[in-house]
């Protein structure tokens, strides 16, 4: 076990046989699931274990800390909560009622994806821009300036 440092108790994880994430900490134990916090360029530090409302139940400040089995739970729920693809080009951008429509190329391969038109990329600390869509994958454009002109002119006109 490790001491949760935001909350000065120790933490443990486990996935329950329903495959449910659960979180015990101080005598508590409460269904949880992940939330990936910055910075995107460390991916095991900073992870929130939110409950059904929401409110963050616990905060892992490094998952490779934990011990073993809690380590291996947190890491497949973070395999599970969604994926984080690499733009490495935009086609184009369409937008419909209230709906963004992206068609990109991925290091994963093509894919199209709709954000809402009120979400828009985000800087992240350490450079490059993060796009959520409305399933909740990422998309992350490590380096815009090494893209296209075409891309990086439909980029921009989407950063606030």
């Amino acid at each position: 076990m490790i001491t949760n440092l935001e909350r000065g108790r120790s933490l443990r994880l486990e996935r329950r046989p329903d495959g449910q994430l659960w979180a015990e900490q101080g005598g508590e134990a409460q269904a949880v699931w992940v939330r990936r916090c910055f910075p995107w360029s460390e991916p095991t530090r900073f992870v929130s274990l939110l409950d059904s409302e929401k409110k963050e139940f616990a905060l892992v400040p490094d998952v490779r800390a934990l011990e073993p089995a809690s380590r291996e739970a947190v890491e497949a729920a973070l395999a599970e909560a969604g994926f984080v693809l690499q733009v490495d080009r935009i086609d184009s951008v369409d937008e419909e009622v209230e709906i963004r429509t992206w068609a990109v190329q991925t290091k994963q391969g093509p894919r199209s994806f709709q954000t809402r038109l009120d979400d828009w990329p985000r800087e992240v600390p350490g450079g490059g821009f993060l796009i959520r869509d409305v399933a909740g994958d990422l998309y992350y454009i490590g380096t815009p300036s090494a893209l296209d002109a075409k891309s990086r002119e439909l980029l921009w006109a989407y950063v606030e």
